[in-house]
């Protein structure tokens, strides 16, 4: 009997449908050994050697492993063809003690009966540079955490932690925040002509906005402000408007190039707005079942039968106008990535959605891999463009419009774009002026990050690779370093705040963006046999030990977790402080531990007055674990509060405050059923 050992028992079970009864498959359920948590679990004296355990959720299944590789005449591992697979693939070498006991390791990066019988006929030994990349980011992130945590604990609160990778993620988004509290809007006007042809009974009005004065073009910001604007329109009466260039031409715009794991994760945020764990995890549901191709890639490459399958299916469902007559090939613009892996796509091309026994879930990403993949073998959309230049006086408008011609690949993956169609004009026409529009617009600041414009920078500045986007998300937000606003748009805590401003100002090489990307490549170098994981842990953890080593001693706690206020305890008469717990800031007494009195930190006030004692306002407050709620700033005298919004209106019904709900305002009280129409 041959085992194959796997890590999920889904893979389990599809390769086994494609294999005889000479084969056993089983599964590993993930990573067999592990650092232990109870302890560093690297000897930094020893070259930093790691000690591995078998985590105790694991045992049970490493001795079912066990017994059955001992009655096994081969033993196949058959786990993912990244660093991961081949890290789960040595431990399980390891613990199944398969030096001198016939084995093999295989690889495939997608789950179908020609893949498995390939890789069973192509067996190969345990890659130990990619095992050693896998080895050198696990005991350089445990370096890291567990050093680096606890004197957060000492400096700031007990219970948080750090993370390598993680803390750029903060990083980015704290630094977004501060982009977003300093920006100053800009005040500017544009101006636009209402216009309609004097030759025609037409009833199409189209608007033409001004691009030049005395031939020179006006950029966006050159009129500032309504004095300068109206002058403009001042000097446009009795303008005649009349038409000098028609410029006709083809836009074509390309198919996008089928998905990594990255651009998947973004598109299932702006598409399906799932997020990017979510996302993975039915990718990999999809993966398992033998339905898509590996879905940890970074790289863009297409097998030649994957290629000359979806010009079957296009040519012969959609018909031969639909293929543009090549192969469209991709090139990946993503740091570090390895070519040697293909892009995520349907394992057959021929099966479209609608053939597959999917959930409702797993329907809806197959679905958009397969539009992708498909579309990304289409021919290109064509537009006819037209734009129309109008003088008027010494000043130039213009108008464009655009109609779509040919749809091509926009026919299996729709996107946005706007047709336009301008009413037709002949060069020299004098055209009808209904309306000058005068337009006041402020400047945009930066928006704070999406999971996919996060993701997006990520990979732009080479931190992270695919198999890490979804934990950092996770991680960020578990930790309370971040969370998600009513937009879905990151921001970061008091705490995440507070731990960025230690890092930066304290460890700059743990949050720096350059430092943090030549990690990864450093990383990329080991998987390629160019260095020794041990030579850049060294390298890193040198200076950062003895950086550490003198933080503990001359960072003060009182530094960042505490502040203090003019405000007296209410129950002992000492003075009040605040300080910063793991879940936000809040009032302390300075007289801890004898006086144990603690208070929600008030927030700007609303300027709505209490209802209940008429003194106070209402304030925002956050309790102890960080959830808002509002209430009078006159407490322990007043105890008014609400966790829901309220609004300076009360209810026609009973006179209680109205409060902000996500379908609309109603009665705070319990006992009203009042709800604003």
């Amino acid at each position: 009997m041959n085992l194959i050992i796997v890590e999920s028992p889904t893979k389990a079970k599809t390769i086994t449908k494609f294999l005889g009864p000479k084969y056993r498959v089983l599964s590993s359920y993930g990573h067999i050994r592990d650092l232990p948590k109870s302890e560093l679990g690297v000897d930094v004296e020893q070259n930093f050697k790691p000690k591995y355990i078998i985590p105790l959720k694991a045992r049970k299944n490493a001795n079912i492993l066990k017994k059955e590789a001992k009655k096994a005449d081969l033993i196949i591992l058959a786990t993912d063809e990244d660093r991961e697979g081949e890290a789960i693939a040595f431990h399980l070498s390891q613990i199944l003690d398969l030096g001198d006991k016939k084995h093999q390791r295989i690889v495939f990066h997608e789950i179908t009966k020609q893949a498995i019988e390939n890789a069973l006929k192509n067996p190969r030994d345990i890659d130990m540079d990619l095992v050693n990349a896998q080895q050198g980011r696990r005991i350089l992130d445990r370096l890291v955490g567990y050093k680096l945590s606890p004197f957060l604990w000492k400096k700031i609160v007990k219970g948080l932690s750090a993370g390598r990778v993680q803390s750029v993620a903060v990083r980015l988004i704290a630094e977004r925040e501060k982009e977003i509290e300093n920006f100053t809007p800009q005040e500017y006007y544009t101006i636009g002509a209402e216009l309609q042809s004097r030759e025609t009974d037409i009833k199409n009005k189209f608007l033409a906005g001004l691009i030049k004065k005395d031939n020179k073009v006006i950029p966006k910001l050159e009129i500032k402000t309504k004095k300068e604007a109206d002058a403009i329109v001042k000097d446009l009466e009795k303008a005649e408007y009349k038409v000098i260039d028609i410029d006709k031409k083809e836009n074509k715009k390309n198919p996008l190039p089928p998905f990594t794991t990255s651009t998947l994760q973004q598109e299932a945020w702006k598409r399906l707005h799932w997020p990017a764990k979510f996302t993975m995890f039915v990718a990999q549901k999809l993966y398992e079942q033998g339905n898509i191709t590996y879905h940890r890639t970074d790289s863009l490459n297409l097998s030649e039968m994957s290629l000359a399958s979806a010009k079957k299916f296009i040519e012969a469902s959609l018909g031969k106008n639909y293929f543009p007559g090549f192969a469209r090939k991709y090139k990946t613009k993503s740091k570090g990535a390895q070519e040697a892996h293909e892009a995520i796509r349907p394992t057959e091309p021929n099966k479209e959605p609608d053939k597959l026994k999917l959930d409702d879930k797993q329907y809806r990403l197959y679905d958009l891999i397969w539009r992708r993949f498909i579309s990304s073998q289409m021919s290109h959309a064509i537009f006819d463009s037209t734009s129309i230049d109008i003088s008027a006086k010494n000043y130039i408008f213009r108008t464009t419009g655009q109609t779509l011609k040919f749809d091509g690949f926009l026919k299996i993956y729709p996107m946005k774009y706007e047709e336009t169609e301008l009413p037709v004009l002949e060069k020299n026409e004098i055209l009808k002026l209904l309306k000058l529009l005068s337009s006041q617009h402020f400047t945009a600041g930066p928006s704070r990050y999406t999971e996919a414009g996060l993701i997006k920078i990520l990979e732009e500045n080479g931190i992270g690779r695919p198999s890490t986007y979804a934990p950092i998300i996770s991680t960020i937000q578990n930790r309370n370093y971040v969370q998600k606003n009513d937009d879905k748009r990151f921001q970061p805590t008091e705490v995440g705040i507070a731990v960025n401003d230690l890092l930066v100002k304290h460890f700059p090489k743990i949050v720096d963006i350059q430092f943090t990307a030549n990690m990864e490549k450093n990383f990329d170098e080991i998987a390629e046999g160019k260095t020794k994981y041990t030579e850049v842990i060294k390298n890193f953890y040198t200076p950062f030990a003895e950086n550490l080593a003198k933080k503990e001693k001359k960072v003060p706690k009182h530094e960042i977790a505490e502040q203090k206020t003019d405000k007296i305890c209410p129950k002992c008469g000492a003075p009040l402080i605040i300080k910063l717990g793991r879940f936000g800031k809040f009032y302390a007494c300075s007289a801890f531990p004898k006086c144990k009195h603690t208070a929600a930190l008030e927030r700007p006030t609303l300027g709505i007055k209490c209802p209940k004692c008429q003194k106070g306002e209402i304030v925002e407050k956050k309790t102890r674990k960080g959830k808002t709620f509002f209430a009078c700033n006159k407490y322990p005298k007043c105890d008014f509060a609400l966790w829901d919004k309220p609004i300076n209106e009360k209810c026609p019904k009973c006179g209680s405050l109205l409060v902000e709900t996500k379908k609309g305002a109603k009665c705070s009280s319990k006992e009203c059923d009042y709800i604003k129409p």
